[in-house]
């Protein structure tokens, strides 16, 4: 499966000469041409100073002088783009990562799967439902989830919804920042009300009251007040998989010399689409923003080896992120050889565990969740793993929400399958709630 990279001939439609996997067929070329030419003219939503600066701070964590909370979205809709959804968000990002700060006594490096995360990838091109065939929902970016020709046929300015839906999600994101939102001095503006019957509570009002008080005696003491602590950087990130919508926001800059996706600051490659002869691994090669590819099982050292090789030739330290995916029952067979696979070649990379989809299951309905239990059980599987291997963990990848949602089972409240149906809201995979994602940036605090 190995490949050789040849060194001049990318360009952003370089992908274009590869077999894509995952895209969507547009019976209106033309419209899709035009569409792609369009989004190519509008401003960027991200800058390449802070997609360099997110690199720093990947690097940090590389070298376990930082940890990388990754926290969303399974797929962000057009309808949930509103101030009130977009502030759960945040609030959650913010909640875990004040647990894990004051707990890791490491800085936490914020990555929303937020502002583009519209597409999906499916496991079939078609639905069937009452003898009826249409093409498969792949998210908001490409088409629409109503079970009729029109909502399912795809649509090139769904591309532009997209586009304008990001850059207002995140520009939002940007507003409450630098308006003080995120001040250490009143993490109370972040209460998303699981506090009020959270078993948790008790000590998360302790460490907010701790985190309050340190403050206030420190900039007793000096006279001045930390400025410092009343913003966070949140960066932004999504899968990468409609590649029409990459490559349109693709610049160069030539001040830098490198080209640099601007959608987004942090794009990955899904599974499905990690082909070393594919064309997301070839539009990814030629982007200088740290990027991240989804592994599992199924993956050969050969493969893994061949990726980190074509995705990072120069070594660049906060390029790379492998994102594991091996759930409760597999990680602590698998996940050691593909280490030692990784350490054979002497690349840096950051090791992130995304114990979300390798621990997938149905109901005796057929509705998708996923057992807390086993969430944690491969958290915990891959700090010992990693530490074994003479490195480290270094982020998780969790999809979440800061909604009351009844999602997946277990947590301090117990839920069971019987309760999924109460508030079950995703289109696609199952989500944390904030309770349960404040659970888990409990657990993390306690094994790292």
């Amino acid at each position: 499966m190995s490949r050789t990279v040849p060194k001049n001939d990318w360009h952003p439609a370089s992908w274009q000469g590869f077999t894509a996997s995952q895209q969507a067929s547009y019976p209106d070329k033309v419209a899709l041409e035009r569409a792609v030419a369009d989004l190519g003219r509008l401003p960027p939503i991200t800058t390449s100073w802070e997609v360099d600066d997110l690199k720093e701070h990947i690097a940090k964590a590389q070298r376990g002088e930082a940890f990388v909370l990754q926290g969303g979205d399974c797929a962000e809709t057009f309808d949930e783009c509103t101030s009130e959804n977009i502030v759960a968000k945040l609030k959650i990002l913010l909640l875990m990562s004040l647990v894990m700060i004051y707990w890791l006594m490491n800085p936490v490096v914020r990555v929303g799967r937020m502002a583009g995360q519209y597409a999906k990838p499916r496991s079939a091109d078609t639905e069937t439902r009452d003898g009826k065939t249409l093409p498969s929902f792949r998210g908001n970016l490409v088409n629409r989830s109503g079970f009729t020709p029109d909502e399912r046929t795809p649509d090139p300015q769904m591309i532009l919804r997209g586009y304008e839906r990001a850059a207002l999600t995140l520009n939002f994101v940007r507003s409450l920042i630098d308006g003080g939102f995120a001040d250490l001095h009143h993490p109370e503006y972040w209460d998303l009300g699981w506090v009020g019957h959270s078993q948790a509570a008790e000590e998360y009002h302790g460490i907010v009251s701790s985190i309050s008080n340190s403050l206030d005696f420190l900039e007793t003491v000096s006279g001045r007040q930390f400025h410092r602590t009343q913003r966070a950087d949140i960066y932004a990130a999504h899968e990468g998989l409609h590649l029409h919508y990459e490559q349109a926001q693709t610049r160069y800059l030539d001040r830098r010399k490198r080209w640099y996706n601007l959608t987004t600051h942090f794009p990955w490659i899904g599974m499905r689409t990690a082909q070393l002869d594919g064309a997301h691994v070839e539009y990814f090669r030629g982007i200088a923003n740290p990027v991240g590819v989804k592994v599992g099982q199924g993956m050969t050292r050969e493969w893994i080896q061949d990726l980190v090789r074509v995705l990072n030739p120069n070594n660049e330290p906060g390029r790379l992120t492998l994102i594991h995916r091996y759930g409760a029952k597999g990680i602590e067979e698998h996940l050691p050889d593909l280490i030692s696979a990784v350490k054979e070649i002497g690349s840096p990379v950051l090791w992130v565990c995304d114990p979300m989809h390798g621990n997938t299951e149905s109901t005796a309905d057929g509705t998708k969740t996923r057992r807390f239990d086993n969430i944690v059980a491969e958290l915990e599987a891959a700090f010992r793993v990693l530490e074994k291997m003479g490195t480290y963990l270094g982020g998780v990848h969790l999809e979440l929400t800061g909604e009351n949602v009844t999602e997946c089972t277990g947590g301090a409240r117990g839920l069971t399958d019987g309760d999924l149906a109460r508030a079950y809201k995703s289109t696609v995979d199952p989500r944390l709630n904030y309770e349960q994602a404040m659970e888990i940036a409990m657990r993390i605090a306690g094994l790292s």
